[in-house]
């Protein structure tokens, strides 16, 4: 056994070994209603369209409005009922367990090794947290095989290089790579013209482009999809009931979308529902609550407050942001993506 390996394992153990017994099945719901307030975890405030503060202390960013929809479908309002408990990376894991935080919605990947080792559960992908080029617009580059035989400033010994490579070869184009110790050499480089290319997630891509550029113009996101991850919200393993609540909160925001309602429009769907599934989403019709544990219009609470999923993308991360960041693979799948709502019944 290496001793990297060793480490690994032995941190994993230590991890369990501190962690309470595992929640019981609306454990996590009962002790948040009898504290009065929901512990949700955020980055420092540094994770920008996913969790920020302001020079004001204020939070915002998509991470943040779902800490807030999750509260609000507890208490029928997050004021006054929710904590933000900021966290670095490696936090994360030592506060759910012990019970400092009741779930982690923070740009968190679901692993194998998290779901094994680190005793953890998962609810359904909120966001699929994709990698992409960004390319000097003057190329006209379309697609990543337009980048054939061009340059890309990229971090040494990361994943993006072989991310980089497999995708280049898949493709069959080739891109030359020139390799820099830090993100942050790599990417001045890039903006310096020293590259034809640099490569990044698609939120913090579109981040660089239309906030620390001199002209967003210049740059252009290539679409292609190199690589993908998926976001979910974090909770301790074997309490059902509350990542139910997570999942069903998230397909409520998607459902809402799909079937047209918004913040906007919502009580005028409430009172002449189009169809017996928004009846049922918005607490019109009885069923929605009491199995989760939750009045029957928290969906509508929910929606009402912060709207669907589209308005909470468009607010934190898309057109009505800074970073003006597409949907893409994010997008309903009757609009070309992969995002969908569970069934309703």
């Amino acid at each position: 056994m290496t001793l990297k390996r060793s480490i690994g394992i032995g941190m994993a153990a230590l991890l369990l070994s501190a962690a309470p017994g595992l929640a019981a099945d609306g454990d996590t719901l009962a002790a948040v209603k009898e504290r009065g307030k929901l512990l949700c975890t955020g980055h420092n405030g540094s994770y920008l369209g996913m969790t920020e503060l302001d020079d004001k202390g204020n939070w915002k960013g998509i991470d943040i409005d779902l800490c807030r929809s999750l509260a609000t479908a507890i208490f029928g309002s997050d004021k006054g009922h929710l904590d933000i408990v900021p966290l670095s990376w490696a936090q994360r894991w030592p506060a759910i367990q012990s019970g400092d935080v009741d779930v982690i919605i923070k740009a968190t990947g679901w692993t194998f090794g998290r779901d094994t080792e680190v005793g953890l559960q998962f609810s359904r992908p909120y966001m699929l947290t994709v990698v992409n080029y960004l390319a000097l617009a003057e190329l006209g580059a379309k697609t990543a095989a337009d980048l054939d035989g061009g340059t890309l400033c990229v971090q040494a010994g990361t994943t993006f290089e072989r991310y980089a490579v497999a995708h280049a070869s898949a493709k069959n184009y080739k891109i030359n790579m020139i390799p820099f110790e830090k993100t942050e050499e790599a990417r001045a480089a890039f903006l310096s013209g020293r590259c034809d290319a640099f490569m990044d997630s698609d939120l913090q891509l579109a981040v660089l482009k239309n906030t620390q550029t001199d002209d967003p113009d210049k740059y252009a996101i290539i679409p292609d999809v190199i690589t993908a991850e998926p976001l979910s919200i974090a909770v301790r393993q074997g309490d059902d009931n509350w990542v139910d609540i997570q999942n069903w909160m998230l397909s409520a925001l998607l459902i809402a979308e799909q079937s047209g309602v918004t913040s906007k429009n919502i009580d005028e769907m409430k009172a002449n529902p189009p169809s017996p599934e928004v009846s049922k989403l918005l607490g019109a019709t009885p069923g929605m609550g009491t199995p989760l544990g939750l009045e029957d219009d928290w969906a509508y609470n929910v929606i009402k407050a912060y709207g669907n999923y589209g308005e909470l993308w468009d607010r934190n991360i898309g057109k009505n942001s800074p970073y003006k960041l597409e949907r893409g693979i994010n997008a309903l799948v009757g609009d070309g993506g992969v995002q969908y709502p569970l069934i309703l019944d």
